[in-house]
């Protein structure tokens, strides 16, 4: 029975990540090269910036959240990857009874860092709550995103900036991207330079080093790389980063705040956004965290207290921690979790049964723009 890796990606970075150490030290080519079909998918915003209305303004463009990414990105993406593996498989689309059974030829593990983590424990929540069917049979979470209070410094003062300053430049700052080719080639070449030059270089790699943890000799090569080149160097929604301030404000992971009680109560029918730590029972599936010692952007505390309320609601959970920092996931090349990765994927067992019915709850999402 085949088994397919879902790939998803962290803030401000794309699938490219998963790729960056080439054939060798790369998560999808050590899952490839293990026998897996592997899909990497992208968020909405993250390279190509096309969309099917050619005249859609900046400000509508960009008008999404975390709450897009998991009701909306990564359900396209599952059902994608479900078409292209019926076709293989020469099975013909199933009728609406057999759409919402668990019972199909081939299992999905999604594989996520940072960001992707927080999605896609949206997405299988969301899904439960409304009754449909997930297709996932495993999750392996690399420092997941969700738990934010735990963090130094620059990540709290820039939480504060955005939350005080949010009525100001949500109109103003839709979107944290690069808008014209020549100033991305810019960007491009300032760090290629700053690879070049061991002082300056030095210096920010030093900086980095202190708001993300661990080695970042790397790191500013890693800005040379195709998926932040001039044409398609990705950029992020302001509601994303603002989401990502309301949960580290709040203490818990919880859907976006559209900062109105009228406007809430529109989307999840009550005056407060949904709380997912709150509904983490509806998993029904084995979820494996790793939380990286070195990381001081999403610190083991935080990752702990996801697994402290999965055990609490059930789950089967895993946790493991090792010294990593949070670039280290994707872009450094450490034998040690490649190998516990490729264990994972190897626990894949059959579906557990649907339990539906459970604590219901209002969740009707605004209408998006999709790239």
């Amino acid at each position: 029975m085949k088994v397919l890796q879902g790939s998803y990606h962290y803030f401000i970075c794309s699938h490219l990540s998963w790729v960056s150490n080439g054939v060798v030290g790369s998560p999808a080519f050590a899952a490839f090269d293990q026998g897996y079909d592997v899909f990497l998918g992208n968020f909405r915003g993250l390279v190509s910036r096309e969309h099917v209305d050619k005249n859609i303004s900046s400000e509508q463009y960009w008008r999404y959240s975390i709450n897009e990414h998991g009701t909306e990105d990564i359900p396209a993406i599952v059902e994608k990857i479900h078409e292209v593996k019926t076709t293989e498989l020469k099975s013909s689309q199933p009728s609406p009874e057999e759409e919402v059974s668990d019972d199909q030829p081939y299992k999905i593990c999604a594989i996520c860092h940072s960001l992707g983590g927080a999605a896609i424990l949206m997405y299988v929540i969301t899904c439960r709550i409304e009754e449909k069917p997930h297709r996932l049979s495993r999750l392996v979470l690399l420092s997941p995103a969700g738990f934010h209070e735990d963090s130094n410094l620059v990540i709290t003062l820039v939480e504060y900036l955005l939350l005080f300053l949010a009525p100001i430049l949500a109109p103003l700052v839709p979107g944290f991207y690069i808008p014209t080719r020549f100033f991305r080639m810019l960007v491009n070449k300032l760090a290629r330079d700053l690879h070049n030059y061991p002082a300056v270089g030095g210096l920010v790699q030093t900086l980095m080093s202190y708001v993300a943890g661990g080695d970042s000799s790397n790191w500013i090569g890693v800005l040379g790389l195709p998926h932040y080149n001039m044409n398609d160097m990705p950029g992020v929604s302001f509601h994303v980063a603002l989401h990502l301030a309301q949960m580290k404000h709040e203490r818990k992971f919880k859907m976006y705040d559209y900062g109105s009680v009228s406007a809430n109560m529109e989307v999840y029918g009550s005056s407060e956004p949904l709380d997912l730590g709150e509904y983490y029972g509806l998993i029904d599936i084995p979820v494996d965290l790793v939380a990286g010692r070195k990381d001081k952007v999403i610190r083991p505390s935080m990752v702990r207290k996801h697994y402290k309320l999965m055990k609490e609601a059930k789950v089967d959970v895993s946790y493991s921690e090792s010294e990593y920092a949070h670039l280290d996931f994707t872009f450094s090349h450490h034998e040690g979790l490649l190998a516990y990765v490729m264990s994972r994927l190897q626990l894949i067992g059959p579906s557990p049964k649907r339990q539906l019915g459970l604590k219901p709850v209002k969740l009707r999402r605004k209408d998006g723009q999709v790239n």
